[in-house]
């Protein structure tokens, strides 16, 4: 049984932290790797240079929606592609652990059910913009 009482808190105790993961990734990208780094590791993937950009967009607009109550539930759906693209690109063919070398696909899929777990579960407590109620009431 859900305790309907901690449930929300719970929900938004994941948002701050898989806001945080998002920033800290694009910060990662933005300041470690830099942008040009970022555009070029893209590019080694075959993907297009603009799609650093946009990654980065959506990685810090995604966790501000997550973290400030936007939209949360919404942002949350919305970001899941991104994490699975990281699994289809890069982590996918380096094995199931994330502790492999160049790191597996385990975390990118705890990360991408995470978000799967805040759009099911609603947008929990302090939010500024609820979500639409996707499944109804």
């Amino acid at each position: 049984m859900i305790d309907l009482v901690a449930a929300p808190y719970a929900v938004l105790l994941l948002r701050l932290c898989l806001g945080a993961l998002f920033i800290a990734h694009a910060l990662l990208k933005i300041r470690v790797f830099t942008i040009p780094g970022t555009i070029a590791f893209f590019q080694s993937l075959g993907l297009p240079g603009w799609a650093a950009y946009a990654t980065i967009a959506a990685e810090l607009i995604g966790a501000t929606c997550l973290i400030l109550g936007i939209y949360p539930r919404w942002a949350a759906l919305l970001l899941i592609p991104l994490i699975l693209g990281t699994i289809v690109t890069v982590h996918g063919k380096k094995g199931w652990l994330f502790s492999n070398p160049d790191g597996g696909w385990e975390f990118p899929a705890f990360w991408a059910a995470s978000l799967l777990a805040v759009f099911l579960l609603g947008d929990g407590v302090a939010v500024l913009i609820a979500s639409p109620m996707p499944f109804g009431r």
